[in-house]
């Protein structure tokens, strides 16, 4: 039982919700149409009425699970909706969020963006008093939890049972009469608060407002709750801020979309920066400028303008990639990267590249592109990162896997360039990721790349440690290619 929730998903999501405007599941369905990036496995949206709650969940894009019929069947002025990643774990429609239940107190639909570390410990100790979960999602832990407590006031018992949460989480919650959301203490995920008319919503980015007409307010902040009812918006903290923030910096680097405002910050003029500073540290002689879309393009950007370099889009994304397709019977090498991406010959050929991505994780993917390009008539090929060596996995949210898995742990910066074949390879430093914060008065969640977890958790070491006949066994890939 336990060694199943073991593959709990751990959750890379986005969230939303609505309160006190008409049509809310279609301002939901809007806003997660702009979070689709954050999990394209799942989707789902609970709206509650004078009737009660209406739920729709599924897998698949957000598309693919609504339409205009599904829609007007989820009546109601408030409302909540979820996309997932999961990370680990089957993408089924009963791992879907929102989670609906009803128990003594009411209604309730959670949508949950994070990973709690210590949801097995809790889950275990909720099953011996007898709770029988629906799920094998940590989220459904909170729900567990908030049946089992004692305290009088709804608002009580939700900052008592948080306290007991550790790691990342960022949340909305919908009851009959009122849409709560919250952060954990550390802030890790990003959460929004915005205005539309008379009404709230909540998003876990920025550009979800765009796309409605909804006015940015603020942040949620680390380590509070904020409560819209009839009364309107109020604000309930159940842990004090901690001396040191960790906010999530790949939600900069790459998860997040460009148009953000991430913790308050421009996601935009962050990237350039991380461009323009990476430029400064290592430029390499070299013909132009190429980013590996869509996430390279704002770092290249940055990058071409400092470098005084042609910025050019030499390697085109095909966007419409949906959740199936059809393979070819023979055989084609690297069919899935050349179905995402195609390089343009003429603009490489008889060229030194610098070839800009956000990031570097197991290097498969960014092998296959620079054969590609290769293939397209490059003279030189030099890839460039802008965010330092990825030697540890995240616990926080994000889809890193084992630490034997990662190509900068158990690799020299001569042995990845042999395996991807590129001329060169550099990394941003720390230092650099750093100065490129908006903020220099924020603390980052680092922990991928320094082994720094802000919240550690017990059964931690086993497993981002175990690597050592792994290694081995790399090693001797690589030095057969």
């Amino acid at each position: 039982m336990f060694n199943k929730f073991l593959d709990k998903p751990r959750e890379a999501c986005g969230i939303a919700g609505v309160y006190g405007l008409p049509e809310a599941a279609n301002l939901v369905y809007l806003m997660l149409y702009a979070l689709q990036h954050r999990g394209q496995e799942g989707a789902g949206i609970v709206t509650c009425d004078e009737t009660g709650f209406h739920s729709i969940r599924n897998s698949g894009l957000v598309a693919d699970v609504f339409n205009q019929d599904k829609l007007a069947s989820l009546e109601g002025t408030a409302g909540v909706g979820h996309v997932r990643y999961s990370t680990t774990g089957p993408s089924v429609e009963r791992n879907a969020q929102p989670i609906v239940v009803e128990y003594c107190r009411g209604n309730l639909a959670l949508a949950h963006n994070g990973n709690l570390v210590n949801a097995v410990e809790l889950h275990r100790t909720l099953v011996q008093q007898g709770s029988i979960f629906q799920t094998s999602a940590d989220s459904e832990v909170l729900i567990h939890l908030l049946a089992r407590a004692q305290e009088e006031l709804f608002i009580d018992a939700l900052a008592v049972c948080l306290t007991r949460l550790q790691g990342a989480f960022s949340f909305t919650l919908l009851k009959d009469d009122a849409l709560i959301a919250g952060r954990d203490p550390y802030g890790f995920r990003p959460l929004a608060i915005g205005q539309l008319n008379n009404g709230y919503v909540i998003a876990s980015e920025t550009c979800a407002y765009e796309l409605i007409g909804a006015e940015y307010l603020r942040d949620v902040e680390p380590g509070e709750i904020v409560v819209i009812d009839q009364q309107g918006l109020h604000s309930h903290r159940f842990s004090a801020q901690p001396s040191q923030e960790a906010l999530c910096i790949f939600e900069h680097i790459y998860f997040s979309r460009p148009d953000s405002r991430i913790f308050g910050d421009s996601c935009w003029e962050a990237r350039g920066r991380l461009g323009k500073i990476l430029a400064q540290e290592n430029t390499p002689p070299a013909d132009m400028v190429v980013p590996v879309p869509d996430s390279g393009v704002c770092t290249a950007i940055g990058f071409a303008r400092e470098a005084k370099l042609p910025f050019e889009m030499a390697i085109i994304r095909n966007h419409y990639i949906g959740r199936t397709f059809i393979e070819p019977s023979q055989s084609i090498r690297d069919f899935g990267v050349k179905l995402k991406f195609n390089v343009i010959r003429e603009a490489v050929k008889g060229k030194r590249v610098i070839v800009i991505d956000d990031s570097l994780v197991r290097g498969t993917t960014s092998r296959k592109i620079v054969k590609m390009i290769r293939q397209a008539g490059a003279q030189e090929v030099h890839l460039r990162l802008s965010s330092p060596p990825v030697r540890y996995p995240c616990f926080y949210g994000m889809d890193f896997p084992t630490r034997q898995e990662l190509i900068a742990a158990t690799h020299s910066l001569e042995e990845i360039a042999k395996y991807l074949r590129v001329d060169s390879v550099a990394y941003l430093s720390q230092e650099g990721m750093l100065a490129a914060m908006p903020d220099q008065q924020r603390k980052f969640c680092r922990a991928c790349f320094s082994g720094e977890y802000p919240v550690e958790f017990s059964g931690r070491d086993e497993m981002s440690e175990r690597k050592v006949e792994t290694k081995r066994v790399d090693k001797r890939r690589i030095s057969q290619v």
